[in-house]
């Protein structure tokens, strides 16, 4: 049977990031992290799930989030949060900060066939150190913040020299005529292929280096029994490229930024 919205939700719902190196806080209504200091934004909700008034569990939320004396909390909606949340949070003063859409792509007959970029495209796996120092460069190019100290790239390359050949996925980067340009990761969970962090650097957006990366995401997704492909892709960048790959959205989750 093809993808279904509920398979896709579900699968989307169940997808919560947690940096191996944030300090996690939760209770039966949230959960946050504190990201290190070089994320573009330190403080995020990874779960919302209210019992009795929203509005008294969203002032729990920003209660608990001052108390870690950062000046912001990024609140990212999900497909199953309660509708009337933006509302809320627009009244505590919460602004739109960006739109992903929530793509997903099936895999059972094997990638959609994605056209070539127009320059020479070489991508690797971050399985070494200078490797992942060049994709961490390419994220602060893309998205901001600053770049992680040795001992977590260091770590960071270990974990996909593990993870890479067993079929967990990694960071892939992109290089053009040597220099690091594109990134993008993959991670396999239960048959489906989490794709995250794909993003082009500004000189080098146009000539299909994001496109590369997601092909080759897709064959590693494939060659290691993936069925399905799901991404939160920004709605005005990455979001278009992967329609025009084979990707269908099933819904839209905005990101409020929310002063502290």
């Amino acid at each position: 049977m093809p993808l279904t919205a509920e398979s896709v939700a579900a699968a989307s719902n169940a997808w919560v990031w947690i940096p191996d190196n944030a300090a996690v806080v939760e209770d039966a209504q949230y959960k946050l992290a504190r990201l290190p200091d070089y994320f573009d934004h330190q403080l995020s909700v990874l779960s919302f799930r209210p019992s009795g008034s929203l509005g008294a569990a969203v002032d729990a939320v920003l209660d608990r989030a001052r108390g870690f004396g950062v000046p912001r909390l990024r609140w990212g909606m999900r497909l199953d949060s309660p509708a009337e949340l933006p509302a809320e949070l627009a009244a505590r003063g919460a602004a739109l900060q960006l739109s992903v859409d929530v793509l997903a792509c099936d895999l059972r007959a094997g990638g959609p066939a994605l056209p070539p970029a127009s320059v020479d495209v070489q991508v690797r796996w971050a399985t070494d150190v200078e490797t992942a120092r060049d994709a961490s460069a390419v994220g602060v190019a893309g998205f901001g913040g600053a770049l992680p100290p040795d001992d977590r790239i260091e770590a960071d390359a270990a974990r996909d020299a593990a993870s890479v050949p067993a079929g967990d996925g990694g960071m892939l980067v992109a290089y053009v005529d040597g220099l690091p340009c594109g990134s993008g990761g993959v991670t396999m969970v239960d048959g489906v292929a989490r794709l995250w962090g794909g993003v082009v650097t500004p000189p080098a957006r146009g000539q299909g280096v994001y496109r590369t990366v997601l092909d080759a995401r897709l064959a590693y997704a494939v060659a290691h029994g993936a069925t399905m492909a799901l991404v939160k892709g920004r709605a005005d960048t990455s979001g278009p490229i992967l329609r025009r790959a084979g990707f269908v959205a099933y819904g839209r989750e905005p990101v409020y930024d929310i002063p502290l």
